[in-house]
């Protein structure tokens, strides 16, 4: 432990954690006429951070939005500051005691659990910090801040020895009323991406009952003894979350007090409509399933005490194994000692050369581990390919084996020498069977299996009408598209494949190369070229999965990369909208290739976006000029337009149609969608949509 030094008005005594921007300290104060605490926590910057203008920026917001809330159960700030040499701290409360993140770990190791009604004490305390947070006031202008936390985790819930409950970490708060202290609309989000509620997850607009969603997250962990939402790997969690899928708790429903299960279901809805629209109301459902408070109050506090012992107890574990490893190490006289050679004088030391794959470099906890075969064995055998014409390709890298088959280059009936293991059907290697549906469907070939249900000429027809065909009947099938020669103006692609699961898009393949994962992420700017070329070397470590291998090989974060997959597939449809040439064919009751991610995507929104990527900004409106005094008026309802009637359609759309009343020229629709902040390019692409869908028509 570093002996005490002087920072600011404080004495740092001992550095007690340390996270990714800032370090946090046990500290005094320097003099005894401060009015402070004894004992107190300061926080500051890490000196790169301290330089940083936008570090510094995040660390004045957060002690700004901290400060902002006083409450028994959030962790006091005293003051913010800076010392002598300008670097930014934030002296807080100093909790005894350990955070929500300890104790669940120790009760994991011990396999025990908290009574059903402790745990529901420790949530309604922390919703009552909740409660707090969301409704804090600037104290200048006396208006409400709307402050969301957005890091409702067991690490930042802290549990004192004398049974309190306090939330603290405003790290990456924001305000939604105050650009001052809104955080960029760009920025990563940093929480603790398990916590997460799906509209964060998804990177839809979030707000106050996001926190309520970690929060009941954090409560079903504590009485299931693990995580709720589980996975192989870090997007499998995200896609748990985005599907809200509690079997967890339905597992231990028995076990749960009447009532209480119903409580989850809502509190953990996928849509923020659905949830407890205030902490306050979430902290009455729970009500009738608290323990007494003074009851739990004493088995926190005794929880506390058995944590800290247990570490005390681990610590001097370790200490007492280290000095008899020590001297085990000096009584044992015949062990062989290293032998060091030394170079000549002025001849540097002969290296050996290492001759092993690129992915022996990377840090052990990503090659713990090792496939079946070796990475270097893919790196150094090529394979090769025949086509079911007979064209011979190759040689080929694995990687532009992945690109093949995720673009339909590589499908049924080919044949593939994998890495020298002899040629095989391509859908009978085991690496590749996840790029082919199970032996039941029938699909795979661009023409399809056998006559369609229905087909379009996209030269007379558009995508939008086939979309809303499959929205209207909620269907489950595919859809090729196909284009005979590509387009330079309607970027490029032969062929797509959209595959539909109950009128929601489910996955979507692309024959365009510059379409690939990898790809998308370097035009977005989310990824170097350097960094794709060395992730597409180690790709078969991953099993050709390129999100996992750029997440584990630190590249690109989890949510980061859940978002752009999401965001791919949108972008895969939308480009449809460009054709003006080719044909759309489905095929009802096709299921996709196995896919690790379905999109789930709904088509409203697919819509939207297409229309946006044909027709962007106001371009509408001089198309429309000639149409202004043309009558619109809400299409009266029938048996075949029931489904769209119960379509929760894009916000733009449901104003605009809000907005048809009655008869109404075009020009007066726009006047009035104005007036209520949109633009008429929004407006008429909405109208678009409204009419397709027949819930709106054109007065003849």
């Amino acid at each position: 432990m570093s002996a005490p030094f002087r920072f600011g008005p404080f004495f740092l005594d001992a550095r007690i954690a340390v996270g990714g921007t800032a370090e946090v300290y046990l500290a005094r104060p320097a003099t005894a006429d401060s009015g402070l605490p004894d004992k107190l926590v300061v926080k500051r910057l890490l000196p790169h951070f301290a330089s940083d203008p936008e570090g510094r920026t995040m660390f004045d917001r957060e002690a700004r939005l901290h400060a902002a809330v006083t409450h028994d159960n959030v962790v006091t700030v005293f003051g913010a500051g800076a010392d002598v040499r300008g670097e930014p701290y934030l002296a807080m409360e100093y909790i005894d005691g350990v955070d929500g993140y300890r104790l669940l770990r120790r009760l994991r190791q011990e396999d025990e659990l908290l009574p059903v009604g402790v745990a529901v004490y420790i949530a309604r305390e922390v919703l009552r910090a909740l409660e707090s947070v969301h409704a804090a006031r600037d104290p200048l202008s006396g208006g409400a801040l709307g402050i969301v936390h957005r890091d409702v985790t067991p690490s930042n819930i802290y549990l004192s020895k004398d049974g309190k409950v306090k939330l603290g970490d405003f790290g990456i708060a924001r305000s939604t009323t105050r650009t001052t202290l809104r955080s960029d609309a760009g920025h990563v989000l940093k929480g603790k991406f398990a916590y997460l509620a799906p509209e964060q997850v998804a990177g839809e607009g979030s707000d106050h009952r996001a926190d309520l969603f970690s929060l009941a997250t954090v409560l079903a962990e504590i009485l299931l003894n693990r995580p709720l939402f589980p996975g192989g790997g870090q997007l499998a969690i995200l896609l748990a979350i985005r599907d809200c899928k509690i079997d967890a708790l339905l597992e231990i429903r028995g076990r749960l007090p009447p009532g209480l299960f119903e409580v989850f279901q809502r509190a953990l809805s996928r849509s923020p409509e659905s949830r407890y629209p205030t902490a306050t109301d979430f902290a009455h459902a729970l009500a009738p399933f608290e323990a007494d408070p003074r009851l739990a109050v004493r088995e926190i506090a005794a929880r506390v005490r058995w944590v800290q012992a247990a570490s005390s107890t681990d610590g001097m574990a370790a200490v007492r194994e280290s000095a008899r490893a020590i001297r085990v190490a000096r009584e044992s006289s015949g062990a062989p000692k290293p032998v060091v050679s030394r170079p000549a004088p002025g001849k540097p030391p002969s290296v050996p050369v290492k001759r092993t794959a690129v992915v022996s470099e990377l840090p052990n906890e990503l090659v713990s581990e090792p496939p079946e075969h070796k990475t270097s064995e893919y790196e150094l055998l090529p394979s090769f390919v025949i086509k079911a014409s007979g064209e011979k390709l190759g040689p080929w890298t694995f990687a532009r084996l992945m690109e093949a088959l995720a673009t339909g280059t590589l499908t049924h009936g080919d044949k593939v020498d994998f890495v020298g293991r002899g040629m095989k059907d391509v859908e009978n290697i085991e690496e590749f069977v996840r790029f082919f549906p199970p032996p039941s469907a029938t699909t795979g070939k661009l023409d399809g299996p056998g006559a369609p249900d229905f087909k379009d000429d996209l030269s007379n027809a558009s995508m939008l009408q086939t979309l809303m065909r499959v929205l209207q009947h909620r269907e489950t099938g595919v859809l090729f598209a196909e284009r005979p020669e590509e387009s330079p103006q309607s970027g490029g692609g032969a062929h797509k494949e959209l595959y539909f699961v109950a009128g929601k898009l489910h996955h979507v393949a692309s024959s365009n190369a510059s379409e690939l994962l990898g790809e998308y992420l370097v035009r977005r700017g989310k990824l170097e070229r350097e960094e794709l070329d060395l992730a597409l070397a180690v790709l078969p470590r991953y099993g050709g999965r390129m999100g996992d291998t750029l997440i584990s090989m630190g590249l690109v974060g989890p949510v980061d990369i859940f978002r752009a997959i999401r965001e791919q597939g949108r972008d895969r449809v939308a480009d449809l909208f460009l054709w003006r040439s080719g044909a759309v064919t489905f095929y009802r009751g096709q299921v996709a290739p196995p896919v690790e991610f379905p999109l789930d995507l709904d088509l409203p929104a697919l819509m939207l976006a297409g229309l946006e990527v044909a027709k962007p900004g106001e371009s509408p409106l001089e198309a429309a000029r000639n149409h202004l005094d043309r009558t619109l008026m809400k299409q009266a309802s029938n048996d075949d337009l029931f489904t769209l009637d119960e379509v929760v359609w894009p916000p733009t759309v449901a104003r605009v149609q809000a907005l048809v009343k009655g008869p109404m020229t075009l020009r007066d629709v726009i006047k009035g969608a104005r007036a209520a902040g949109l633009e008429s390019g929004d407006v008429l692409r909405a109208i678009e949509i409204l009419v397709a869908a027949g819930l709106v028509k054109w007065r003849a």
